[in-house]
């Protein structure tokens, strides 16, 4: 069954199943749109969940594999879209989780109310088990599930179409166009995403991607970073003991709250294999050590903890298949043998943001999409940003999405 996420406004009921031929209100049109959408892209049990002026379906794309694609479509009752923009999540997130929280000012509704019809592709290992993850759930499988969607949907609709991901989402979208050649394909929205480096930071990342070709070769096809129990315990119980050592006295622990902040706004500095990527954190703020753990004090600049929280709540498994970390990771350090972008071959408008305080002031991809004959490339950085802020931030419609 499609999984509910909790995004319902107040006052709409928890879910409301709509047969596909019914029309029988404003919403007819936004529902006859939904009912080709689940006639196009077949298997799967749909979901309708009715809106304030817009109608959401919600379809896992049963295909035989040990977990589905889903798709969710966010269609305006008001008015026929324009175009289509597919939300593509970053690792260990769906589409709910990434552009549909906080439940009444998302990215998602701010794309609708802008005349697009929004479609999120939340990848197979969002439904997955550890034991479901296969080794070769990398870049390539999730951009041929992608491509699948895009393709059907384009044959149903003849829609001009854009990309926009996010994270690991962002070169996901970039991995797709350079290999869409369809005139209807206009543009693609990288949000804090990582393109090669040079120097040290090259070398970095390729023992980022020995470390996870050793996950694999061990077997270990999945992990979960954790967060979602972090936030979980920081909002039920913050004061509380956490686990993990308190850094400046290692035989203390964290308080429940003072971890889920840590990590957030200091993720540099946490221990992982990847966590070095950001130039701070997932989460602009700031903390400040105290006498004691109780005494640390700690805030967030733009995302509040129960964004944070929200987000976390509505995942699904948060598992990152080990391959498609290897092949991000790849990427980062220009490794073609291991996992390529053909930079030259993306011609579509690129609008690429970075965040200061996330992935940084890494423009090499964009570059490198520029010396291949594409002069429509954007690249610029949210001073102030963490890696989670452009989607969550309560000042992210004036600062980010204004800029889309």
């Amino acid at each position: 069954m499609a999984r509910q996420h909790g995004e319902e406004e107040p006052g709409r009921p928890a879910h409301e199943s709509v047969p596909a031929g019914r029309a029988a209100d404003p919403a007819a049109a936004g529902i006859g749109l939904l009912a080709l959408v689940e006639r196009t892209l077949g298997a799967g049990t749909a979901v309708y969940v009715p809106g304030d002026g817009w109608i959401r379906l919600t379809l896992p794309l049963d295909d035989g594999g040990p977990a589905p694609v889903t798709v969710d479509v966010i269609a305006d009752t008001r008015r026929a879209p324009r175009g289509i923009v597919y939300l593509l999540p970053g690792g260990g997130l769906n589409f709910c989780s990434d552009f549909f929280t906080p439940a009444s000012r998302n990215l998602a509704h701010r794309l609708r109310r802008d005349g697009l019809l929004v479609v999120g592709v939340s990848p197979r290992e969002d439904a997955a088990t550890a034991a479901d993850v296969g080794p070769d759930w990398g870049l390539a499988a999730h951009r041929r599930d992608l491509a699948a969607v895009v393709e059907a949907l384009d044959g149903a609709l003849g829609l001009p179409y854009q990309y926009l991901g996010h994270s690991a989402g962002a070169l996901l979208a970039l991995d797709a166009a350079s290999h869409d050649d369809s005139p209807r394909l206009t543009r693609v929205v990288a949000l804090d995403a990582t393109g090669p480096y040079s120097g040290d930071l090259a070398v970095r990342a390729a023992q980022t991607r020995d470390a996870y070709e050793a996950q694999l070769a061990r077997g270990t096809r999945a992990t979960d970073p954790g967060l979602a129990a972090i936030l979980a315990r920081a909002v039920t119980d913050p004061a509380a003991p956490s686990p993990a050592p308190w850094p400046p006295d290692p035989g203390l622990r964290f308080t429940n709250a003072g971890l889920a902040h840590y990590m957030l706004v200091r993720t540099s500095l946490m221990p992982g294999p990847a966590n070095w990527i950001y130039t701070q954190g997932h989460s602009a703020g700031s903390y400040t050590f105290g006498a004691t753990p109780d005494q640390d004090r700690f805030s967030l600049t733009h995302t509040p903890l129960t964004t944070w929280h929200a987000a976390a709540s509505a995942l699904g498994s948060g598992l990152i298949p080990a391959a498609l970390t290897r092949d991000l990771a790849a990427v980062w350090a220009g490794d073609e043998k291991t996992y390529a972008i053909d930079w030259a071959r993306i011609s579509a408008e690129v609008l690429w943001i970075n965040t200061e305080l996330g992935r940084g002031d890494h423009a090499r991809g964009a570059r490198l999409i520029r010396a291949g004959g594409n002069r429509r490339v954007r690249f610029t950085v949210l001073a102030g940003y963490g890696h989670g802020d452009p989607v969550w931030s309560q000042t992210a419609p004036e600062d980010v999405w204004s800029l889309l």
